[in-house]
């Protein structure tokens, strides 16, 4: 289909932009996907990290979450000074946090079912003859059965 006469513009580079600043905005508006789905639910693209994560009772820097007590001389109780908590607005999401990490771990070392079977299978015919069970030279080294290589 042809074009509309007089719609087409040669393209001008804008020598006024700043294409770093320009980069850095683009950057920061493609944020990075969230992960756990608790806290992508829960997060406000409106707010800032620290602001997000304090919301939800969690730390940006765990350095300034838990300090390291320094070993000075003891301060009068005047001059100790408590910094106020902050207040956690979503408290559901830590403990679904808490919830989730509390349970039971899932084994992932285990063989597959097939390879479990057929070393039950030789276990059973053979024994513990190796060399007649198959000749194996090592673990699925030289193997005749369902795994040969």
């Amino acid at each position: 289909m042809p074009k509309a006469k007089g719609k087409t513009r040669r393209q001008k580079f804008g020598y006024n932009v700043n294409r770093k600043r320009l980069n850095r905005n683009a950057r920061r508006k493609a944020a990075p996907r969230i992960e756990c789905s608790h806290i992508r639910h829960a997060w406000d693209h409106a707010k800032s990290v620290r602001q997000n994560l304090a919301e939800m009772g969690l730390a940006v820097d765990p350095n300034r979450a838990v300090p390291l007590r320094k070993r000075k001389v003891k301060a009068m109780e005047v001059d100790i000074e408590e910094r106020p908590k902050e207040l956690v607005r979503k408290p559901y999401v830590l403990n679904d946090l808490e919830a989730e990490a509390s349970l039971p771990e899932k084994k992932g070392n285990t063989l597959s079912r097939d390879l479990i079977d057929y070393v039950r299978h030789m276990v059973e015919n053979h024994g513990e003859d190796y060399k007649v069970s198959g000749g194996h030279v090592g673990w699925l080294g030289r193997c005749p059965g369902p795994f040969a290589a």
